[in-house]
């Protein structure tokens, strides 16, 4: 089943946008300026409060009452009039059904983009081994890149797993930091960059029309605590310290700017806008 919604965003003010959304799929659409975005959800799941580093029980009582929060695992396909871009490739286990749902074969996607290489965001990349995407251009920050490749950590191998067969068809960049977006990596498309959450982190900023759209990856994984509390950092983060300081940068720029976004461990739709809160810190509006 499907619903139709027509938003007027607070920053536009003869644009329109229009968003299509397949619950039961998974498959949430957001057309800006020339993208069409559209989230591919592999499901969604509860984070647990465990994962979160020096957070109050003050906190917790107020967010997260029963230890848990909203999650998702998110990938994203952007088309645009002659590309069709996956932004990163979840565990791969919805990716192939929901890109199906779309028309979309993996032989037509042109270009993926990494936002970094943990295994949720790099899973589907190959199958059986062999690469899933025969005919795409894998775009990897350069610090990523290199990060996995002189790793022993947990997950390096599968990264390496996934350079080495993507060897012929990679694309290393450096990301730009977010005030110089001079730089573009794509048509429309800058790499910005957000490290601490890995050493490479990258969020994609999507132009047109005078519109933006940020797909920032990672920089949340329990929304319900971090868009109040932005100086929370989670377990998984490889530098807390840095990826407090990029996510506090990232809202308040999305905030100033009114630019909507788009997240990985965000629960669906996984889009929508930030607004400063009433309160504290800021809060997330869904689009629906």
């Amino acid at each position: 089943m499907k619903k139709y919604f027509t938003l007027s965003l607070l920053f536009v003010s003869i644009m329109v946008t229009t968003v299509t959304a397949q619950e039961n799929a998974n498959i949430f659409k957001f057309v800006i300026g020339n993208f069409e975005i559209t989230t591919l959800s592999e499901g969604q799941q509860k984070g647990v409060s465990s994962i979160l580093i020096d957070v109050s029980s003050e906190i917790i009582e107020k967010y997260a009452p029963d230890g848990t929060f909203p999650s998702a695992c998110n990938a994203f396909l952007v088309k645009t009039s002659d590309k069709k871009i996956l932004v990163d490739a979840g565990f791969g286990r919805n990716l192939f059904e929901n890109l199906n749902s779309q028309n979309v074969t993996p032989e037509e996607i042109d270009v993926i983009l990494l936002t970094h290489m943990h295994g949720d965001h790099i899973g589907g990349l190959l199958r059986d081994g062999k690469i899933a995407f025969p005919n795409a251009r894998l775009y990897i920050a350069k610090p990523e890149h290199d990060y996995w490749m002189n790793s022993n950590l947990r997950g390096g191998e599968q990264a390496r797993n996934v350079i080495k067969a993507y060897k012929n068809k990679l694309h290393l960049f450096n990301p730009v930091d977010l005030q110089n977006q001079t730089k573009e990596l794509l048509s429309g498309i800058s790499a910005i960059a957000a490290y601490g959450h890995t050493p490479g982190h990258t969020a994609f900023l999507l132009k047109s029309d005078n519109l933006q759209f940020l797909i920032w990856g990672d920089l949340t994984h329990a929304m319900a605590v971090q868009m109040p509390h932005p100086e929370i950092a989670v377990t998984y983060d490889v530098n807390p310290d840095d990826a407090i300081i990029a996510r506090k940068k990232i809202l308040e720029y999305v905030e100033k700017n009114k630019i909507p976004v788009a997240g990985m461990h965000i629960a669906f739709p996984a889009m929508g806008n930030v607004k400063t809160s009433t309160t504290e810190g800021y809060e997330f509006q869904p689009y629906y």
